[in-house]
């Protein structure tokens, strides 16, 4: 199993732009040298306490700074953006990274963003794929552009000048174009049947229950045995919130109570997804009222916190229920004690990773 990060990322919005950006920046240069492969990093315009509002830029902030880890954006909310926008920008940050980029995308599932652009009481499923699949025929195009759906139109076709290359966009240094990936969060989601039919792989978010974080593979086979595919669990990724201490009395006061990062972020999303009829997403049984989905509750029930041996004993347990997967995506918080973070992220890399491989192997 590899390891790697994603980051929404979530502050207090009392905290500095400044100050938690550069934090955000020292989470990825420091997952760099400890050895993750992979990090993506999400964007929303109208959160102050995800104040990441271009994960394209903010990848951009990263390319000369990194040797290693493959950067992915995580995710372009696509019905925000017009296509010819994301395939130039997209393509242009590939050709920075020389193709150390993987590109995440969703339909967005911020309210405030979706009124924002004007496509809040549209169908942001059917924006999502219309602006998808305009960026893959804008790679594909030898110009000069046409392209007309129901949401968005690209056209050069009366302003080319195809011999000095006026009206073509960029493409990608990754070809056809780079790795397409998509966040997965509903229960037996469909959509990730439909991105595995596409060669599209998943990402199993990090507040889903381990239940509903298994309810995915069975999607993603369904939708590779579709298309005469193999599915592989090495192409599943699953995030997940985890804190590893030296001590368990640090780890139960970061990583669970009202204290640490951890607690905020989950009074955050509950707040959130409760309040967009997602409470689904926290139940097993859908009679348990929301009155009983705090953060305490949450909290409790999603984040694996304890020392070098509990979280190994924890993840192996997730791991018994999920079913394997290829790439565990450490979800980082906001590092209200830096040095607790930091050390977290190296027991991760250094201690508890070669121990979780260690285990999965002897019981292979």
């Amino acid at each position: 199993m590899k390891l790697g990060m994603f980051m929404m990322p979530l502050h207090p919005p009392g905290r500095i732009a400044t100050q938690t950006l550069e934090e955000d920046r020292q989470a990825f240069l420091l997952a760099d040298r400890l050895g993750y492969c992979e990090g993506f990093v999400g964007e929303h315009v109208t959160d102050l306490a995800e104040n990441v509002t271009s994960c394209l830029m903010f990848l951009a902030s990263l390319a000369h700074e990194t040797k290693n880890i493959v950067l992915g954006s995580g995710t372009i909310n696509m019905p925000n953006g017009h296509p010819a926008a994301i395939a130039a920008q997209v393509a242009m940050l590939d050709h920075i990274l020389k193709g150390r980029f993987i590109m995440g995308i969703s339909p967005g599932g911020l309210m405030s963003d979706a009124e924002v652009f004007g496509n809040y009481q549209k169908n942001r499923n059917a924006m999502f794929v219309e602006g998808i699949n305009t960026v893959l025929k804008i790679w594909e195009s030898d110009g000069p552009l046409d392209i007309e759906g129901e949401y968005f139109k690209v056209s050069t076709k009366q302003t080319a000048i195809p011999e000095i290359g006026q009206g073509m966009i960029l493409k990608p240094y990754q070809r056809p174009h780079p790795r397409i990936v998509g966040t997965a969060v509903a229960p037996f989601s469909p959509g990730v049947t439909e991105m595995a039919k596409r060669g599209w792989q998943p990402i199993s978010a990090n507040f889903l229950l381990p239940e509903w974080v298994k309810s995915h593979w069975p999607k993603y086979v369904e939708g590779r045995t579709a298309v005469g595919a193999k599915a592989d669990a090495s192409e599943w990724r699953v995030a997940k919130s985890i804190f590893v201490a030296d001590d368990e009395q640090t780890a139960q006061r970061y990583g669970k109570s009202q204290a640490g990062p951890y607690h905020f972020y989950f009074k955050q999303l509950t707040r959130k997804l409760l309040g967009g009829g997602r409470g689904n997403l926290f139940k097993l049984d859908q009679s348990q009222p929301d009155s009983e989905i705090t953060p305490d509750y949450i909290t409790n029930k999603l984040v694996i916190a304890g020392t070098v041996d509990s979280v190994v004993e924890q993840l192996l347990a997730f791991r018994e229920t999920t079913g394997d997967f290829g790439t565990l995506l450490y979800a980082c918080h906001d590092w209200v004690d830096p040095a607790l973070s930091k050390r977290s992220m190296e027991l991760m890399a250094q201690e508890v990773m070669p121990r979780l491989n260690a285990a999965i192997g002897s019981a292979a």
